[in-house]
């Protein structure tokens, strides 16, 4: 069941060293064109799998193993250290799929509708997230404005972290991401070890006061505090030996007031 995630990885990077180019289509494509490279590197593995709707998750799905792979292309340089999930919080396991999450960095200013993929990490989902239990949905309530006929939609984003924001030694490189319990295939190396450690406290709710625009969460004890999750980093043989850590500090994730449409959801 491991063996397809570095299959595809593997063909990423082949195609990378290859010079295989990102093509956009028009100037008006700012979400499908690193989406486009990817399947390219899917149909060249000749694996089966399946293509989502515009709005679906995750963008691609296995036809043979229960995987799912989301797509974020960022702009380089640019926002990179977290991202807009604006329909589904990360997670590493989703409707029964493993869920892996492909970032790639492209050039934020090209000169050509050709450009290279600059640096590329695939990560298991639980590598941003390790909850599983969430259920997106939005919501709205009726009653706004001065006669009362006016909805309130809660449509909600999410900002996450990039493993960019994560990790020193992704940069400029490729690498791969998964639990520590995956076996060294053949041809791959080991670049670096990792631990996530839950947070002492979740959010489990918030409100909004239309009144003074406040936004205040509803935090409870987490029950998993302290839980460490482990992770190892992957490269191919012949790439170069850069060390992957976790950074000692990330920066906190951007309000959605301040966010901007380089990380695709």
């Amino acid at each position: 069941m491991f063996d397809s995630v570095f299959r595809i990885f593997a063909c990423c990077a082949a195609a990378m060293g290859k010079g295989e180019m990102i093509t956009r289509i028009s100037r008006q494509d700012k979400e499908f064109h690193f989406q486009n490279w990817f399947r390219s590197r899917l149909e060249d593995t000749g694996l089966n799998f399946e293509v989502g709707g515009r709005n679906s998750y995750p963008d691609f799905r296995m036809v043979s193993s229960t995987e799912g792979y989301e797509i974020k292309g960022l702009a380089y340089p640019g926002r990179e250290a977290n991202y807009d999930c604006n329909s589904q919080v990360p997670t590493g396991f989703h409707n029964g799929r493993i869920i892996y999450y492909v970032f790639g960095r492209y050039p934020s200013d090209p000169d050509g509708d050709q450009y290279p993929v600059l640096d590329l990490v695939i990560c298991h989902g639980d590598f941003l997230n390790a909850n599983h239990d969430y259920v997106h949905k939005n919501r709205s309530v009726r009653g706004f404005g001065s006669y009362g006929d006016i909805a309130i939609r809660d449509r909600k984003m999410y900002v996450a972290p990039t493993p960019f924001g994560l990790t020193d030694g992704t940069a400029h490189q490729r690498t791969l991401i998964l639990p520590q319990d995956f076996a060294t295939p053949k041809g791959f190396f080991r670049a670096g070890e990792m631990t996530r450690v839950e947070a002492d406290e979740l959010v489990i709710g918030y409100r909004f006061d239309l009144l003074t625009n406040e936004l205040t969460a509803e935090m409870v004890p987490n029950p998993g505090a302290g839980r460490q999750h482990h992770f190892r980093a992957w490269r191919m043989q012949g790439d170069p030996q850069t060390a992957v850590a976790m950074r000692q500090r990330v920066a906190p994730a951007q309000s959605e007031e301040q966010s901007d449409d380089n990380g695709r959801d």
